[in-house]
């Protein structure tokens, strides 16, 4: 099982290692692009089901908050 994790750290470790620098530009600029949209999405969409303890009751929330039934 580990010569599998091995083989397949290998595969991306020697696949990266060999980008062209445009190559490696692009997968930075991917990353930071992700991490804003992830910020972006935690700071501005909490989440707000938290409160509930069942699926049933968080189901109950959404479909009161999408009919606007109070």
């Amino acid at each position: 099982m580990a010569n599998v994790f091995k083989t397949i750290f290998s595969f991306y470790y020697e696949g990266f290692k060999n980008l062209t620098s445009i190559s490696r530009k692009l997968w930075l600029l991917i990353f930071i692009k992700t991490a804003i949209i992830m910020t972006v999405l935690t700071l501005f969409f909490p989440d707000i089901l938290w409160k509930y303890d069942t699926d049933l009751e968080r189901s109950e929330a959404v479909s009161n908050s999408l009919l606007n039934i109070e």
